[in-house]
């Protein structure tokens, strides 16, 4: 039987006199406002020793904050008819683009409306990551639109493994960070590991997983910079550490960034664009592409 969970973090400056429900929700990035405001409510947050009950109330930096979220009930992933911008599709695999603000796949608070529910609805998936999370070989965050490959078939997901494993797969981002980038080219190698100020969040920390991140600058504005991402690894967040650590967190990034966002942009600035693999059953490499959605194109403008 699982166990709940708990978590304890320091509330810091950028996001002291915001809400509750909202400060957790962002540090929470699988578990839905919705959800976080049921936890409150149910009594599953204390703050500097003391129960808080108030979903409104803010919190304030420095204070201590521990949640318990409680243990997940087994599920299987439910079919839903949610529409898909398939890319590519054989009987083997598929690439998708997913949207903005769509969970990749089921966990506490969110249980539906995931990636995994409307391709469940559109075709069979592997059976490797059991029926919570079927067919996913890798993931994108919540607020990051783009590529990803998903298994069809358990030997495409065993091949694909071996090669997100290996380091051999090839994923480009396009990202919008604060202030100038003033090299062409940067290479990011830093550890990336649970922050210890916050275990909800990741950091560069000296006992972290190597974290190597290649940056290109595409354009650079007034107090902005357009760059492209190359991962060499697939840490949690990892680009979103890594902009944040040389101080030029992605615009509309809430966790790594400034609280209070400019151009009412509601998450990270990032799209991921460019995929590429060889294909684990035909031993042919692919690549695909696809630009960045309506709001990214519409803020690149207004820059």
């Amino acid at each position: 039987m699982q166990e709940s969970s708990s978590y304890s973090f320091i509330i810091d400056e950028e996001h002291g006199g915001e809400r509750a429900d909202k400060v957790l929700s962002l540090l929470m990035e699988d578990c839905s406002r919705s959800f976080i405001q049921k936890i409150i409510e149910g009594g599953g947050l204390v703050v500097d020793g003391a129960p808080f009950m108030s979903k409104r109330k803010p919190l304030r930096a420095g204070q201590k904050v521990e949640l318990t979220v409680p243990a997940a009930s087994p599920c299987k992933a439910q079919p839903e008819d949610i529409p898909l911008d398939i890319v590519y599709e054989d009987d083997d695999l598929l690439v998708v683009n997913k949207p903005k603000g769509m969970v990749v796949h089921p966990a506490a608070g969110n249980l539906s409306g995931t990636l995994v529910n409307a391709l469940l609805a559109h075709c069979s998936l592997s059976s490797i990551n059991g029926v919570e999370r079927p067919g996913i070989v890798h993931r994108i965050d919540k607020d990051t639109s783009g590529l990803l490959v998903v298994a069809k078939t358990d030997a495409a997901h065993r091949g694909l493994t071996e090669q997100f494993a290996a380091h051999s797969i090839t994923r480009l981002y396009r990202g919008v960070c604060f202030g100038p980038l003033k090299e062409d080219e940067i290479t990011i190698d830093a550890p990336i590991g649970r922050d210890p100020k916050n275990r909800l969040r990741n950091a560069v920390v000296s006992d972290g997983k190597r974290a190597v991140t290649h940056i290109r600058t595409l354009k650079r504005f007034e107090k902005f910079t357009e760059f492209e991402a190359r991962l060499e690894t697939g840490r949690t967040h990892q680009i979103r550490v890594h902009m944040a650590h040389i101080f030029r967190p992605l615009l509309g990034d809430e966790l790594y960034g400034p609280a209070r966002q400019p151009f009412k942009v509601k998450g990270q600035m990032l799209h991921a664009g460019t995929l590429g693999f060889i294909h684990p059953v035909q031993g042919v490499y692919m690549e695909f592409h696809k630009e960045p959605p309506e709001e990214y194109l519409t803020v690149l403008n207004k820059l």
